[in-house]
């Protein structure tokens, strides 16, 4: 077991049950009490969990959305995977809207370079764009950044996206199924992905298969609102071909 898939299962034993302590982390993972240990200092740091004396404790509800810096370690052979189907789908010359979140993130990576007009909705995005060689032209929204996240939000982001037309917004997913639609994590989040589907011609979602068949606090739209679906093979069958039956176009990777 990596350290990666480590802090996966830590985080997520602590967050099912509560509170674990060291020895507890140790047996479930098979590492050193000594290593759990700096396992739960990096986690804490991260606004995963609270450290106490001998364990931890969380700081999430259930419905909560996992910090990015550990969304950041979760299926990343298929979000590199999603993310290079994505890229394959932007034509150059398009201006493109690129929402915030781990897997458009590496659909930032391979648009670098391209001849592309990008504006993205994260900072880690913004920061990955800025030193883009002509053709990529990058375009800064304003908004106000979520701790921990990068993700841009509020009135000024709302702004921006009301003031351009793109042809292609790539959106991140906290959930998507064919009968609850697409779903984020909170309100602010919800509004600016409601802006984005306003402000492009065609939406293309980006989600692994854990995504898929999900529901998330708050509500976007119908599912019917996504033109192209980009997800990974362990997207399970039957929400995938309820979501086709609504109109998406749907590419396994």
């Amino acid at each position: 077991m990596n350290t990666a898939e480590r802090h996966r299962l830590i985080a997520q034993a602590v967050q099912e049950a509560g509170t674990a302590t060291v020895g507890e982390l140790a047996g479930l993972t098979g590492a050193s009490e000594m290593t759990i240990r700096r396992d739960l200092d990096h986690l804490a740091a991260h606004g995963v969990l609270e450290r106490f004396r001998g364990g931890a404790r969380t700081l999430l509800l259930r419905g909560d959305e996992p910090p990015f810096a550990l969304r950041a370690h979760e299926a990343v052979e298929a979000k590199r995977r999603i993310a290079a189907e994505v890229a394959s789908l932007v034509r150059d010359g398009e201006t493109v809207l690129l929402d915030s979140g781990t897997t458009c993130l590496e659909v930032a990576r391979l648009l670098h370079g391209r001849q592309v007009t990008v504006m993205p909705l994260s900072l880690q995005a913004v920061a990955l764009l800025a030193d883009a060689p002509e053709p990529t032209r990058l375009l800064v929204p304003g908004g106000r950044p979520r701790p921990g996240e990068g993700a841009l939000t509020g009135p000024l982001t709302l702004a921006s996206l009301a003031a351009l037309r793109f042809d292609t917004a790539v959106l991140g997913c906290c959930g998507l199924a064919a009968g609850d639609g697409l779903t984020a994590y909170d309100l602010d989040e919800a509004s600016v992905k409601q802006a984005a589907i306003a402000s492009a011609r065609r939406i293309v979602a980006a989600a692994d298969g854990s995504k898929l068949g999900r529901t998330a606090q708050a509500h976007v739209g119908p599912a019917s609102l996504v033109h192209i679906l980009v997800t990974d093979t362990t997207a399970p069958a039957d929400e995938t071909a309820a979501l086709e039956s609504s109109g998406i176009t749907l590419r396994r990777v």
